[in-house]
């Protein structure tokens, strides 16, 4: 996937753990990284938190940018002008774009941060050159983002590739939204706290990395065998940090299921981007979307 930037970004990746910031170089290297926790006693206190940080990159860097793209978790209203993160209950329909516009005085676009990804992916990681692929995060949430034909997929309000909302087993816990049995309640770092009374994720023993590798892949295969592709690529906290364990069992759940013609040999792969990845997203999604208005 083809991504032109006219100069450096702004790049804001925000998650239900923290917020990451950067500039990103039109070769998709990151400077000035910073980060932050993404806590608040409400929205706008969030919201001052995502300024100062942007702002702090900014300083770091020293010199102008041609536009600020962020990667937010969803869902979103109105191709992502309200944004609605389940794992960040103090923002519901919170005008995120707007309010970073009026701030920062540069053009903003705001991208889910799973399709995020699954444009950094294309552009200088593992599916580069690649027209058909799924992109995911495994990390506080569950996230993906699609690629067909060389395009990303966004449906009627952006929020198209969802697969943590894909149903996988029955029974377990509750998600965000409260249905029960979807991936994003049984593989998530929230959903993994749980199961572990409220231990980190990071503590899992090897039969929880691998049942949560299996629950991923079996998503991953219905998408494969729904939409007529071979290649999905991980990211996030708990999906590398999980490592041989998760991608081991992930792969064996997409062999036993992926037995089309058009899905069979469906690889799961780690992005090579690292903690980084969503960073580079949200400086793709400037390309992607940056069209779509003005100030």
């Amino acid at each position: 996937m083809e991504i032109s930037l006219d100069g450096p970004v702004l790049a804001l990746d925000i998650g239900g753990t923290k917020v990451a910031g950067g500039v990103v170089t039109p070769a998709g290297q990151v400077l000035c990284r910073r980060q932050v926790p993404t806590v608040g006693p409400d929205g706008e206190a969030l919201f001052a938190r995502v300024e100062g940080l942007a702002r702090a990159v900014l300083a770091e860097h020293g010199e102008p940018v041609a536009a600020c793209g962020v990667g937010c978790g969803g869902p979103a209203r109105g191709g992502h002008r309200l944004v609605s993160p389940l794992n960040i209950g103090i923002w519901r329909d919170f005008p995120l774009r707007d309010r970073l516009c009026d701030a920062l005085q540069l053009p903003v676009v705001v991208e889910n941060d799973a399709k995020a990804l699954a444009l950094a992916e294309g552009w200088v990681g593992a599916a580069t050159g690649v027209d058909n692929y799924l992109a995911m995060v495994v990390s506080t949430g569950v996230g993906g983002g699609i690629v067909l034909d060389g395009r990303l997929l966004d449906g009627t309000d952006g929020n198209a590739g969802h697969i943590g909302h894909v149903f996988v087993t029955e029974g377990g816990r509750a998600d965000a939204a409260g249905a029960v049995g979807l991936l994003e309640g049984q593989a998530s770092g929230l959903a993994i706290a749980d199961l572990l009374n409220g231990r980190p994720p990071a503590d899992a023993p090897p039969q929880v990395r691998r049942r949560v590798g299996t629950l991923v892949g079996r998503g991953v295969g219905s998408v494969a065998n729904l939409l007529d592709l071979r290649l999905a690529v991980v990211g996030g906290s708990v999906a590398l940090g999980y490592g041989d364990d998760f991608f081991g069992a992930a792969q064996a759940e997409i062999d036993r299921i992926c037995r089309l013609d058009h899905s069979r040999g469906t690889r799961i792969v780690p992005s090579p981007l690292g903690p980084d990845g969503g960073i580079i997203g949200a400086a793709a999604a400037v390309d992607h979307g940056i069209t779509k208005f003005v100030i």
